[in-house]
Formats: C-alpha cells, sequence, structure tokens
C-alpha cells in the first residue's frame, strides 16, 4: 500500500529550546549553547563580518516583507545619526489577528531573543535595545523582564555593553 504522507525534514530553529529548557533559568540557555554565538561574534567577528554572514544566510524579517535582515542590519550601520546615538527594536506586537509566533518566542525562550538583539546591535553599532511586547501577554512580559534582568546580573547587558528598556 502507498502512503500519501510527506515526512517533513525541516529543523526547528526559531523553536528549538522550547520545552527543553526552562525559559525563566538563564543557566539553562548557557547548557544548551545559549549566549555561545554572541561570544563567538564579540572575539572573533568584527561588525562587517557579522552582516555579510547574516546576508550569507539569507534570514529573512518576519513581518509580511520578509525583508532580508543582512541588507537592513548593513543599513542601520551605515545610517548616520546627529546625536551618535542608535537602536536596535524587536517589535513583538503581533498585530495580525491569531498571530502568536513573537508571544510563543518569549515565552519559551526570552534569552534567544535577546542574544539576537545584542548581536544585531554589535553588527549596526547600536548601543540601546528596545522591546515593545503587548501587555496583554502577561506572561511574555513577566518573561522578558525577568530574562533581562538575569542578562544584566551575568554581565551580558550593561552600561559597558548594550543597554535595554522595556
Amino acid at each position: 500500500m502507498e502512503s500519501n504522507f510527506l515526512l517533513s525534514t525541516t529543523t526547528e530553529i526559531v523553536l528549538r529550546h522550547t520545552g527543553l529548557i526552562n525559559p525563566t533559568d538563564i543557566k539553562e540557555y548557557f547548557g544548551v549553547g545559549g549566549y555561545s554565538a554572541l561570544f563567538k561574534v564579540l572575539k572573533s567577528m568584527n561588525s562587517d563580518q557579522v552582516i555579510e554572514e547574516v546576508k550569507t544566510s539569507k534570514i529573512r524579517g518576519r513581518g509580511g516583507a520578509g525583508f532580508p535582515t543582512g541588507m537592513k542590519w548593513g543599513f542601520m550601520k551605515q545610517a548616520k545619526s546627529q546625536t551618535n546615538r542608535k537602536f536596535i527594536i524587536c517589535n513583538a506586537d503581533e498585530g495580525d489577528p491569531g498571530a502568536y509566533m513573537n508571544r510563543n518566542e518569549i515565552e519559551g525562550d526570552p534569552h534567544m531573543l535577546i542574544e539576537g538583539m545584542i548581536i544585531g546591535a554589535y553588527a549596526m553599532g547600536a548601543h540601546t535595545g528596545i522591546i515593545y511586547c503587548r501587555a496583554e501577554y502577561p506572561l511574555a512580559v513577566i518573561r522578558l523582564r525577568d530574562a533581562i534582568k538575569d542578562a544584566y546580573e551575568f554581565g551580558i547587558l550593561g552600561e559597558k555593553n548594550i543597554r535595554f528598556r522595556f
């Protein structure tokens, strides 16, 4: 008998740690290699190399346009500011009805979001990160606040590094 089912060969990337680690414990995120990409970037790559790697990966934004992230980071790096201040902003609003992708990511693996934002900030020359999250997602808000606090306590965020506002 022939089967009409196809086996998926996709690999989970965004939600890969969800359900495997305690999202409220930064040490568990470290245990699955969390922040190792950040440390690799800071230790062995300059901002242009990071942007080129992101371009090569063909990562795209999660918005409707799917704009190439490497291009966006490259434009931002080249942008001039009268105040010499640049910001990286994460819009986790989920304005589309029934879209819960940001909520699931934040509730299940908030440090992954923070790590990605720090890498992006490094690549673009930003020194402050801002995350916009819906108040209707109280668990996501709590997990983000706790993860940011832990990242400060472990020296991953701070005055000498990127600063986050929530």
